[in-house]
């Protein structure tokens, strides 16, 4: 397929190759084929159908050796499909117009969207529900383009106070279950106080969803490319744009000496701070084009690297007279 013939991927859609392989995108700009990463393989054995074919869902170390196995030549620090072998691109949008009436759980989050006043071609699904391969516990990946994201989340934070909504607040057995799946360099207590105030996770009825940002077309830009590795640095910073907070990688501006931006590739650390406030972030310094930036996630389950809101921190131990003890879980 040629690339001029092709439309936009952005982050969050899903590609289907040639083979049937199904990727993930993982980026935005994808000017030698789409970075992404393997999520499902059609498999006789697999345990996931879309009503005619099985599939094999793999975790993400399981799908980087599967494809060190048998697409070697795809593998980057993503992995990279060729345009000539996309098949197909599947759209969180367009998939959600589809399906959003035939599921309890994605009529109650898109209508109380819906009805506050979100429009429905800025709402989409991801995830298993995107080439329909859920099961019964499958979380929901919720997408929101833009700005419309920070009123989106706002809507559902309403929601989830309302008696009569099936939208709920997560229990402590969920923030337990997602702080043991994340494995953070900050302690329980920390992540909650962080994950709470970004009221991007919730249940309906007895499902885990998040509403996941993905940027306006007229938002996308190419990226910087990848600099010189300078070292690991901690610093402290006064975050002055948080704008693309909830992205991927999630963009900090910060008014530091030095660095000028914060990068989160993991998405613990999505959201983990807002304008105006201070934070503490540790990863590695690289330089680019001339310019220093700080990137947080430079691996899978990054060790030794974390941001975290010293104003939020300060802000809730005046509140309530307690120290939040900000040792990091070794």
């Amino acid at each position: 397929m040629d690339r001029l013939d092709h439309p936009e991927v952005r982050l969050r859609d899903f590609i289907i190759t040639r083979d049937g392989w199904i990727f993930s995108s993982a980026d935005y700009y994808h000017p030698e084929g789409v970075r992404g990463v393997l999520r499902y393989v059609p498999n006789p054995e697999g345990q996931r159908t879309n009503g005619t074919r099985y599939y094999r869902k793999y975790d993400f170390d399981e799908a980087y050796r599967y494809m060190d196995i048998h697409k070697p030549e795809w593998v980057q620090d993503v992995h990279v499909v060729p345009w000539d072998q996309v098949e197909r691109v599947l759209s969180p949008s367009e998939r959600l117009r589809e399906i959003w009436h035939s599921d309890p759980r994605l009529e109650e989050i898109t209508g109380t969207l819906l009805e506050a006043g979100i429009p429905m071609e800025t709402m989409g699904v991801t995830g298993s529900f995107l080439p329909g391969l859920q099961n019964d516990e499958s979380d929901i990946d919720f997408v929101i383009y833009g700005p419309q994201w920070f009123k989106a989340r706002d809507i559902i934070a309403r929601a989830m106070d309302d008696p009569e909504s099936n939208i709920r607040h997560l229990d402590d057995r969920m923030w337990e279950r997602i702080y043991n799946k994340r494995i953070p360099e900050i302690g329980f207590e920390e992540f909650k106080l962080h994950e709470m105030r970004k009221g991007n996770r919730g249940m309906v009825g007895d499902t885990y969803f998040d509403l996941l940002f993905v940027r306006d077309r007229d938002q996308v830009k190419a990226p910087m490319g990848r600099g010189t590795d300078l070292g690991h640095e901690t610093i402290e910073a006064l975050v002055t744009d948080a704008e693309l907070g909830f992205d991927s990688p999630s963009v900090y501006k910060v008014d530091h000496s030095r660095i000028e931006y914060v990068l989160s590739y993991t998405h613990t650390y999505a959201g983990q701070a807002l304008a105006g406030e201070t934070i503490e972030a540790r990863g590695v310094v690289e330089e680019v084009e001339g310019h220093l930036r700080l990137v947080v996630g430079t691996s899978r389950e990054p060790k030794g690297e974390w941001i975290r809101s010293l104003t939020l921190l300060g802000t809730i131990a005046h509140e309530t007279g307690t120290i939040i003890n900000p040792d990091l879980q070794h």
